[in-house]
């Protein structure tokens, strides 16, 4: 039995109490469902900045009556200490475990306003680590990111050797991790960072200048409209499928003392270019009964992309006991439906 299987059993016999920060984003809201269907306690704080109502709502439908009721939602910001210390509570009545997932995400929105990433991606983080140093949580898990690598070539990536940052948002990310380490050495705080490899899956939103490549291009394929590419479509990423992102964050909050107070990256370990992101998408909804028949539309590279990525997921196996369960084809296909709907209502 895998690690995972072990430890949502022990959880639903011996059920524990979460916070999940960005509760009604896309990264949090599926962390949400899959806690509350363990019959976990969850509080979440969110301030709706690039989270929806709309998540929460989708899933109190996917949940029982009882389960729903374990769930407590905190309409506040990260970057208000007064909502970081009341979401997280006391000492004597504190959550057992933060997913810390809200943050401003977006290259692109980092390069437009610096100064709003830093609030919300460093002030707010630092609240949080404040927050959860107070009430000695058991284990503080963040969002870290890809970004981090910045301009370090080699591939796959190992979580050891980075490069510059190359934008705003990355640096960001990286002062993250930095603050998490003294934490961790200067207070006791255990605080893991997981370095996402480009997530997607349900309730990633489509709507947006600043909207990720998987949703923004089945949107479009959908309402037959133009898939813009930049560059020639040869650069290539390592999509990680919503699930394996939920299943890394339950193991690494859940970890023993070894395997805590580290950076993991996150992803699925393998690559795939654009170009041929576009033909899976446009397979699967084929499959789903929508027929695109235009071809990628190409234009200049973007500012502060890198050209390739794909991680080495060697050290979040061996210490955290993760396994990605689904390939990116897998993936697509069961979200497939999801955005169908979701574009169709």
């Amino acid at each position: 039995m895998i690690r995972y299987q072990e430890i949502k059993i022990k959880l639903t016999a011996t059920p524990k109490t979460w916070l999940i920060t960005g509760c009604a984003g896309f990264i949090g809201s599926n962390l949400l469902e899959t806690l509350l269907l363990l019959d976990q306690k969850v509080v979440g704080l969110d301030n709706f900045a690039t989270g929806h109502q709309h998540n929460l709502d989708e899933v109190k439908y996917e949940v029982s009556t009882e389960q729903w009721n374990n769930f407590t939602f905190i309409e506040g910001d990260i970057r208000n200490l007064e909502h970081c210390t009341k979401a997280v509570g006391t000492i004597d009545n504190s959550v057992d475990y933060i997913l810390h997932q809200a943050a401003l995400g977006s290259v692109p929105r980092s390069i437009a306003d610096p100064i709003l990433t830093n609030s919300a991606n460093i002030t707010g983080f630092l609240n949080m680590l404040v927050a959860a140093k107070e009430a000695q949580v058991a284990s503080f898990v963040y969002a870290a990111s890809s970004s981090t690598y910045g301009d370090h070539p080699a591939l796959p990536k190992v979580e050891e050797t980075i490069g510059k940052p190359l934008s705003p948002y990355a640096v960001t990310k990286y002062v993250n991790e930095l603050y998490a380490d003294v934490f961790s050495k200067t207070y006791g705080l255990n605080a893991t960072g997981l370095r996402y490899f480009n997530v997607f899956g349900k309730r990633q939103d489509p709507d947006g200048a600043y909207a990720a490549v998987i949703p923004k291009w089945t949107a479009a394929m959908i309402d037959n409209q133009d898939v813009f590419v930049n560059g020639d479509g040869e650069t290539s990423r390592d999509f990680c499928f919503i699930e394996n992102a939920v299943q890394a964050n339950i193991l690494a909050a859940t970890a023993p003392d070894s395997g805590k107070n580290q950076v993991y990256n996150v992803a699925l370990g393998d690559r795939t270019s654009l170009n041929t992101l576009f033909d899976s998408l446009k397979s699967a909804l084929q499959n789903n009964g929508v027929d695109y028949q235009k071809t990628p539309a190409y234009r200049d590279f973007r500012a502060g992309d890198v050209r390739h990525s794909q991680a080495d997921i060697s050290k979040a196996k061996s210490m955290i006991g993760f396994q990605p369960e689904f390939k990116i084809q897998q993936g697509i296909d069961k979200a497939m439906p999801w955005y169908i709907n979701f574009l169709s209502k």
